[in-house]
């Protein structure tokens, strides 16, 4: 549970349905958590601790996610059962669906417990910091905050953008990133708009000095529509 517990849960404590796969209809339950690889569920139903299955969370009616789960535990609270339940199987668009859900509608839960340390010592953010435009080729000088998750380890981290591509990033991480670790990352850019999600792969990796790393990062698609958005801002 110590490792699955390094993703941020978002406490939501949301009244839903839920669906096990060969179950005609959904029955309620109550979403208390909820995280990128799991959730906290309570429901009137009996599941069997320690076993896979495959259900459907609906979060709203725009938002239900397909997933193979496995119940970690099971606890009973006022004649409730209550389940910890890890995401064996789920899918990069219902994690995305998940993380749209929250911004949408608990959109304080993202700006405290992804962004809390945007700031820096005298109050100014790093949104409103002036950046000096240093272009090489088609690099240019960005410095936003990111959140990331390094789909080997499964751990979530974050980081800040040094310069930013169409097809690269360059970041400093607190922690060391293996070359070829396979990154989800939400981009913080300071144009109101939503954090943008990308996927791309470590290149390269080295210390400058303790808890500082600097890392090259390669997309793994050419993402121009997120390049204009980070060149209107800089």
């Amino acid at each position: 549970m110590a490792e699955r517990r390094r993703f941020t849960r978002w406490k939501i404590d949301k009244d839903t349905k839920v669906k096990l796969e060969g179950a005609q209809n959904c029955v309620n339950c109550t979403v208390n958590d909820i995280s990128l690889t799991g959730c906290k569920i309570s429901l009137g139903l009996k599941l069997q601790k320690d076993t896979f299955l495959k259900l459907t969370i609906v979060l709203s009616d725009e938002s239900a996610i397909n997933i193979e789960a496995w119940v970690a535990w099971h606890k009973t609270i006022d004649c409730v059962n209550c389940y910890g339940v890890y995401f064996n199987k789920i899918k990069d668009g219902d994690k995305e669906i998940i993380y749209q859900f929250i911004r949408r509608n608990f959109p304080q839960l993202i700006n405290n417990q992804w962004w809390h340390d945007t700031r820096k010592e005298g109050g100014e953010t790093m949104e409103e910091e002036k950046i000096q435009d240093r272009r090489i080729f088609d690099r240019f000088a960005a410095k936003f905050p990111l959140k990331l998750i390094n789909l080997r380890e499964n751990k979530e981290s974050e980081a800040l953008t040094e310069d930013i591509s169409a097809k690269g990033i360059g970041l400093t991480a607190p922690e060391q990133l293996q070359p070829r670790t396979p990154l989800e990352m939400w981009l913080k850019i300071p144009d109101k708009g939503e954090p943008l999600y990308i996927r791309g792969e470590v290149v390269w990796s080295r210390m400058v000095e303790s808890n500082k790393h600097k890392v090259g990062v390669n997309l793994d698609k050419a993402d121009l529509m997120g390049l204009s958005r980070v060149l209107r801002v800089v």
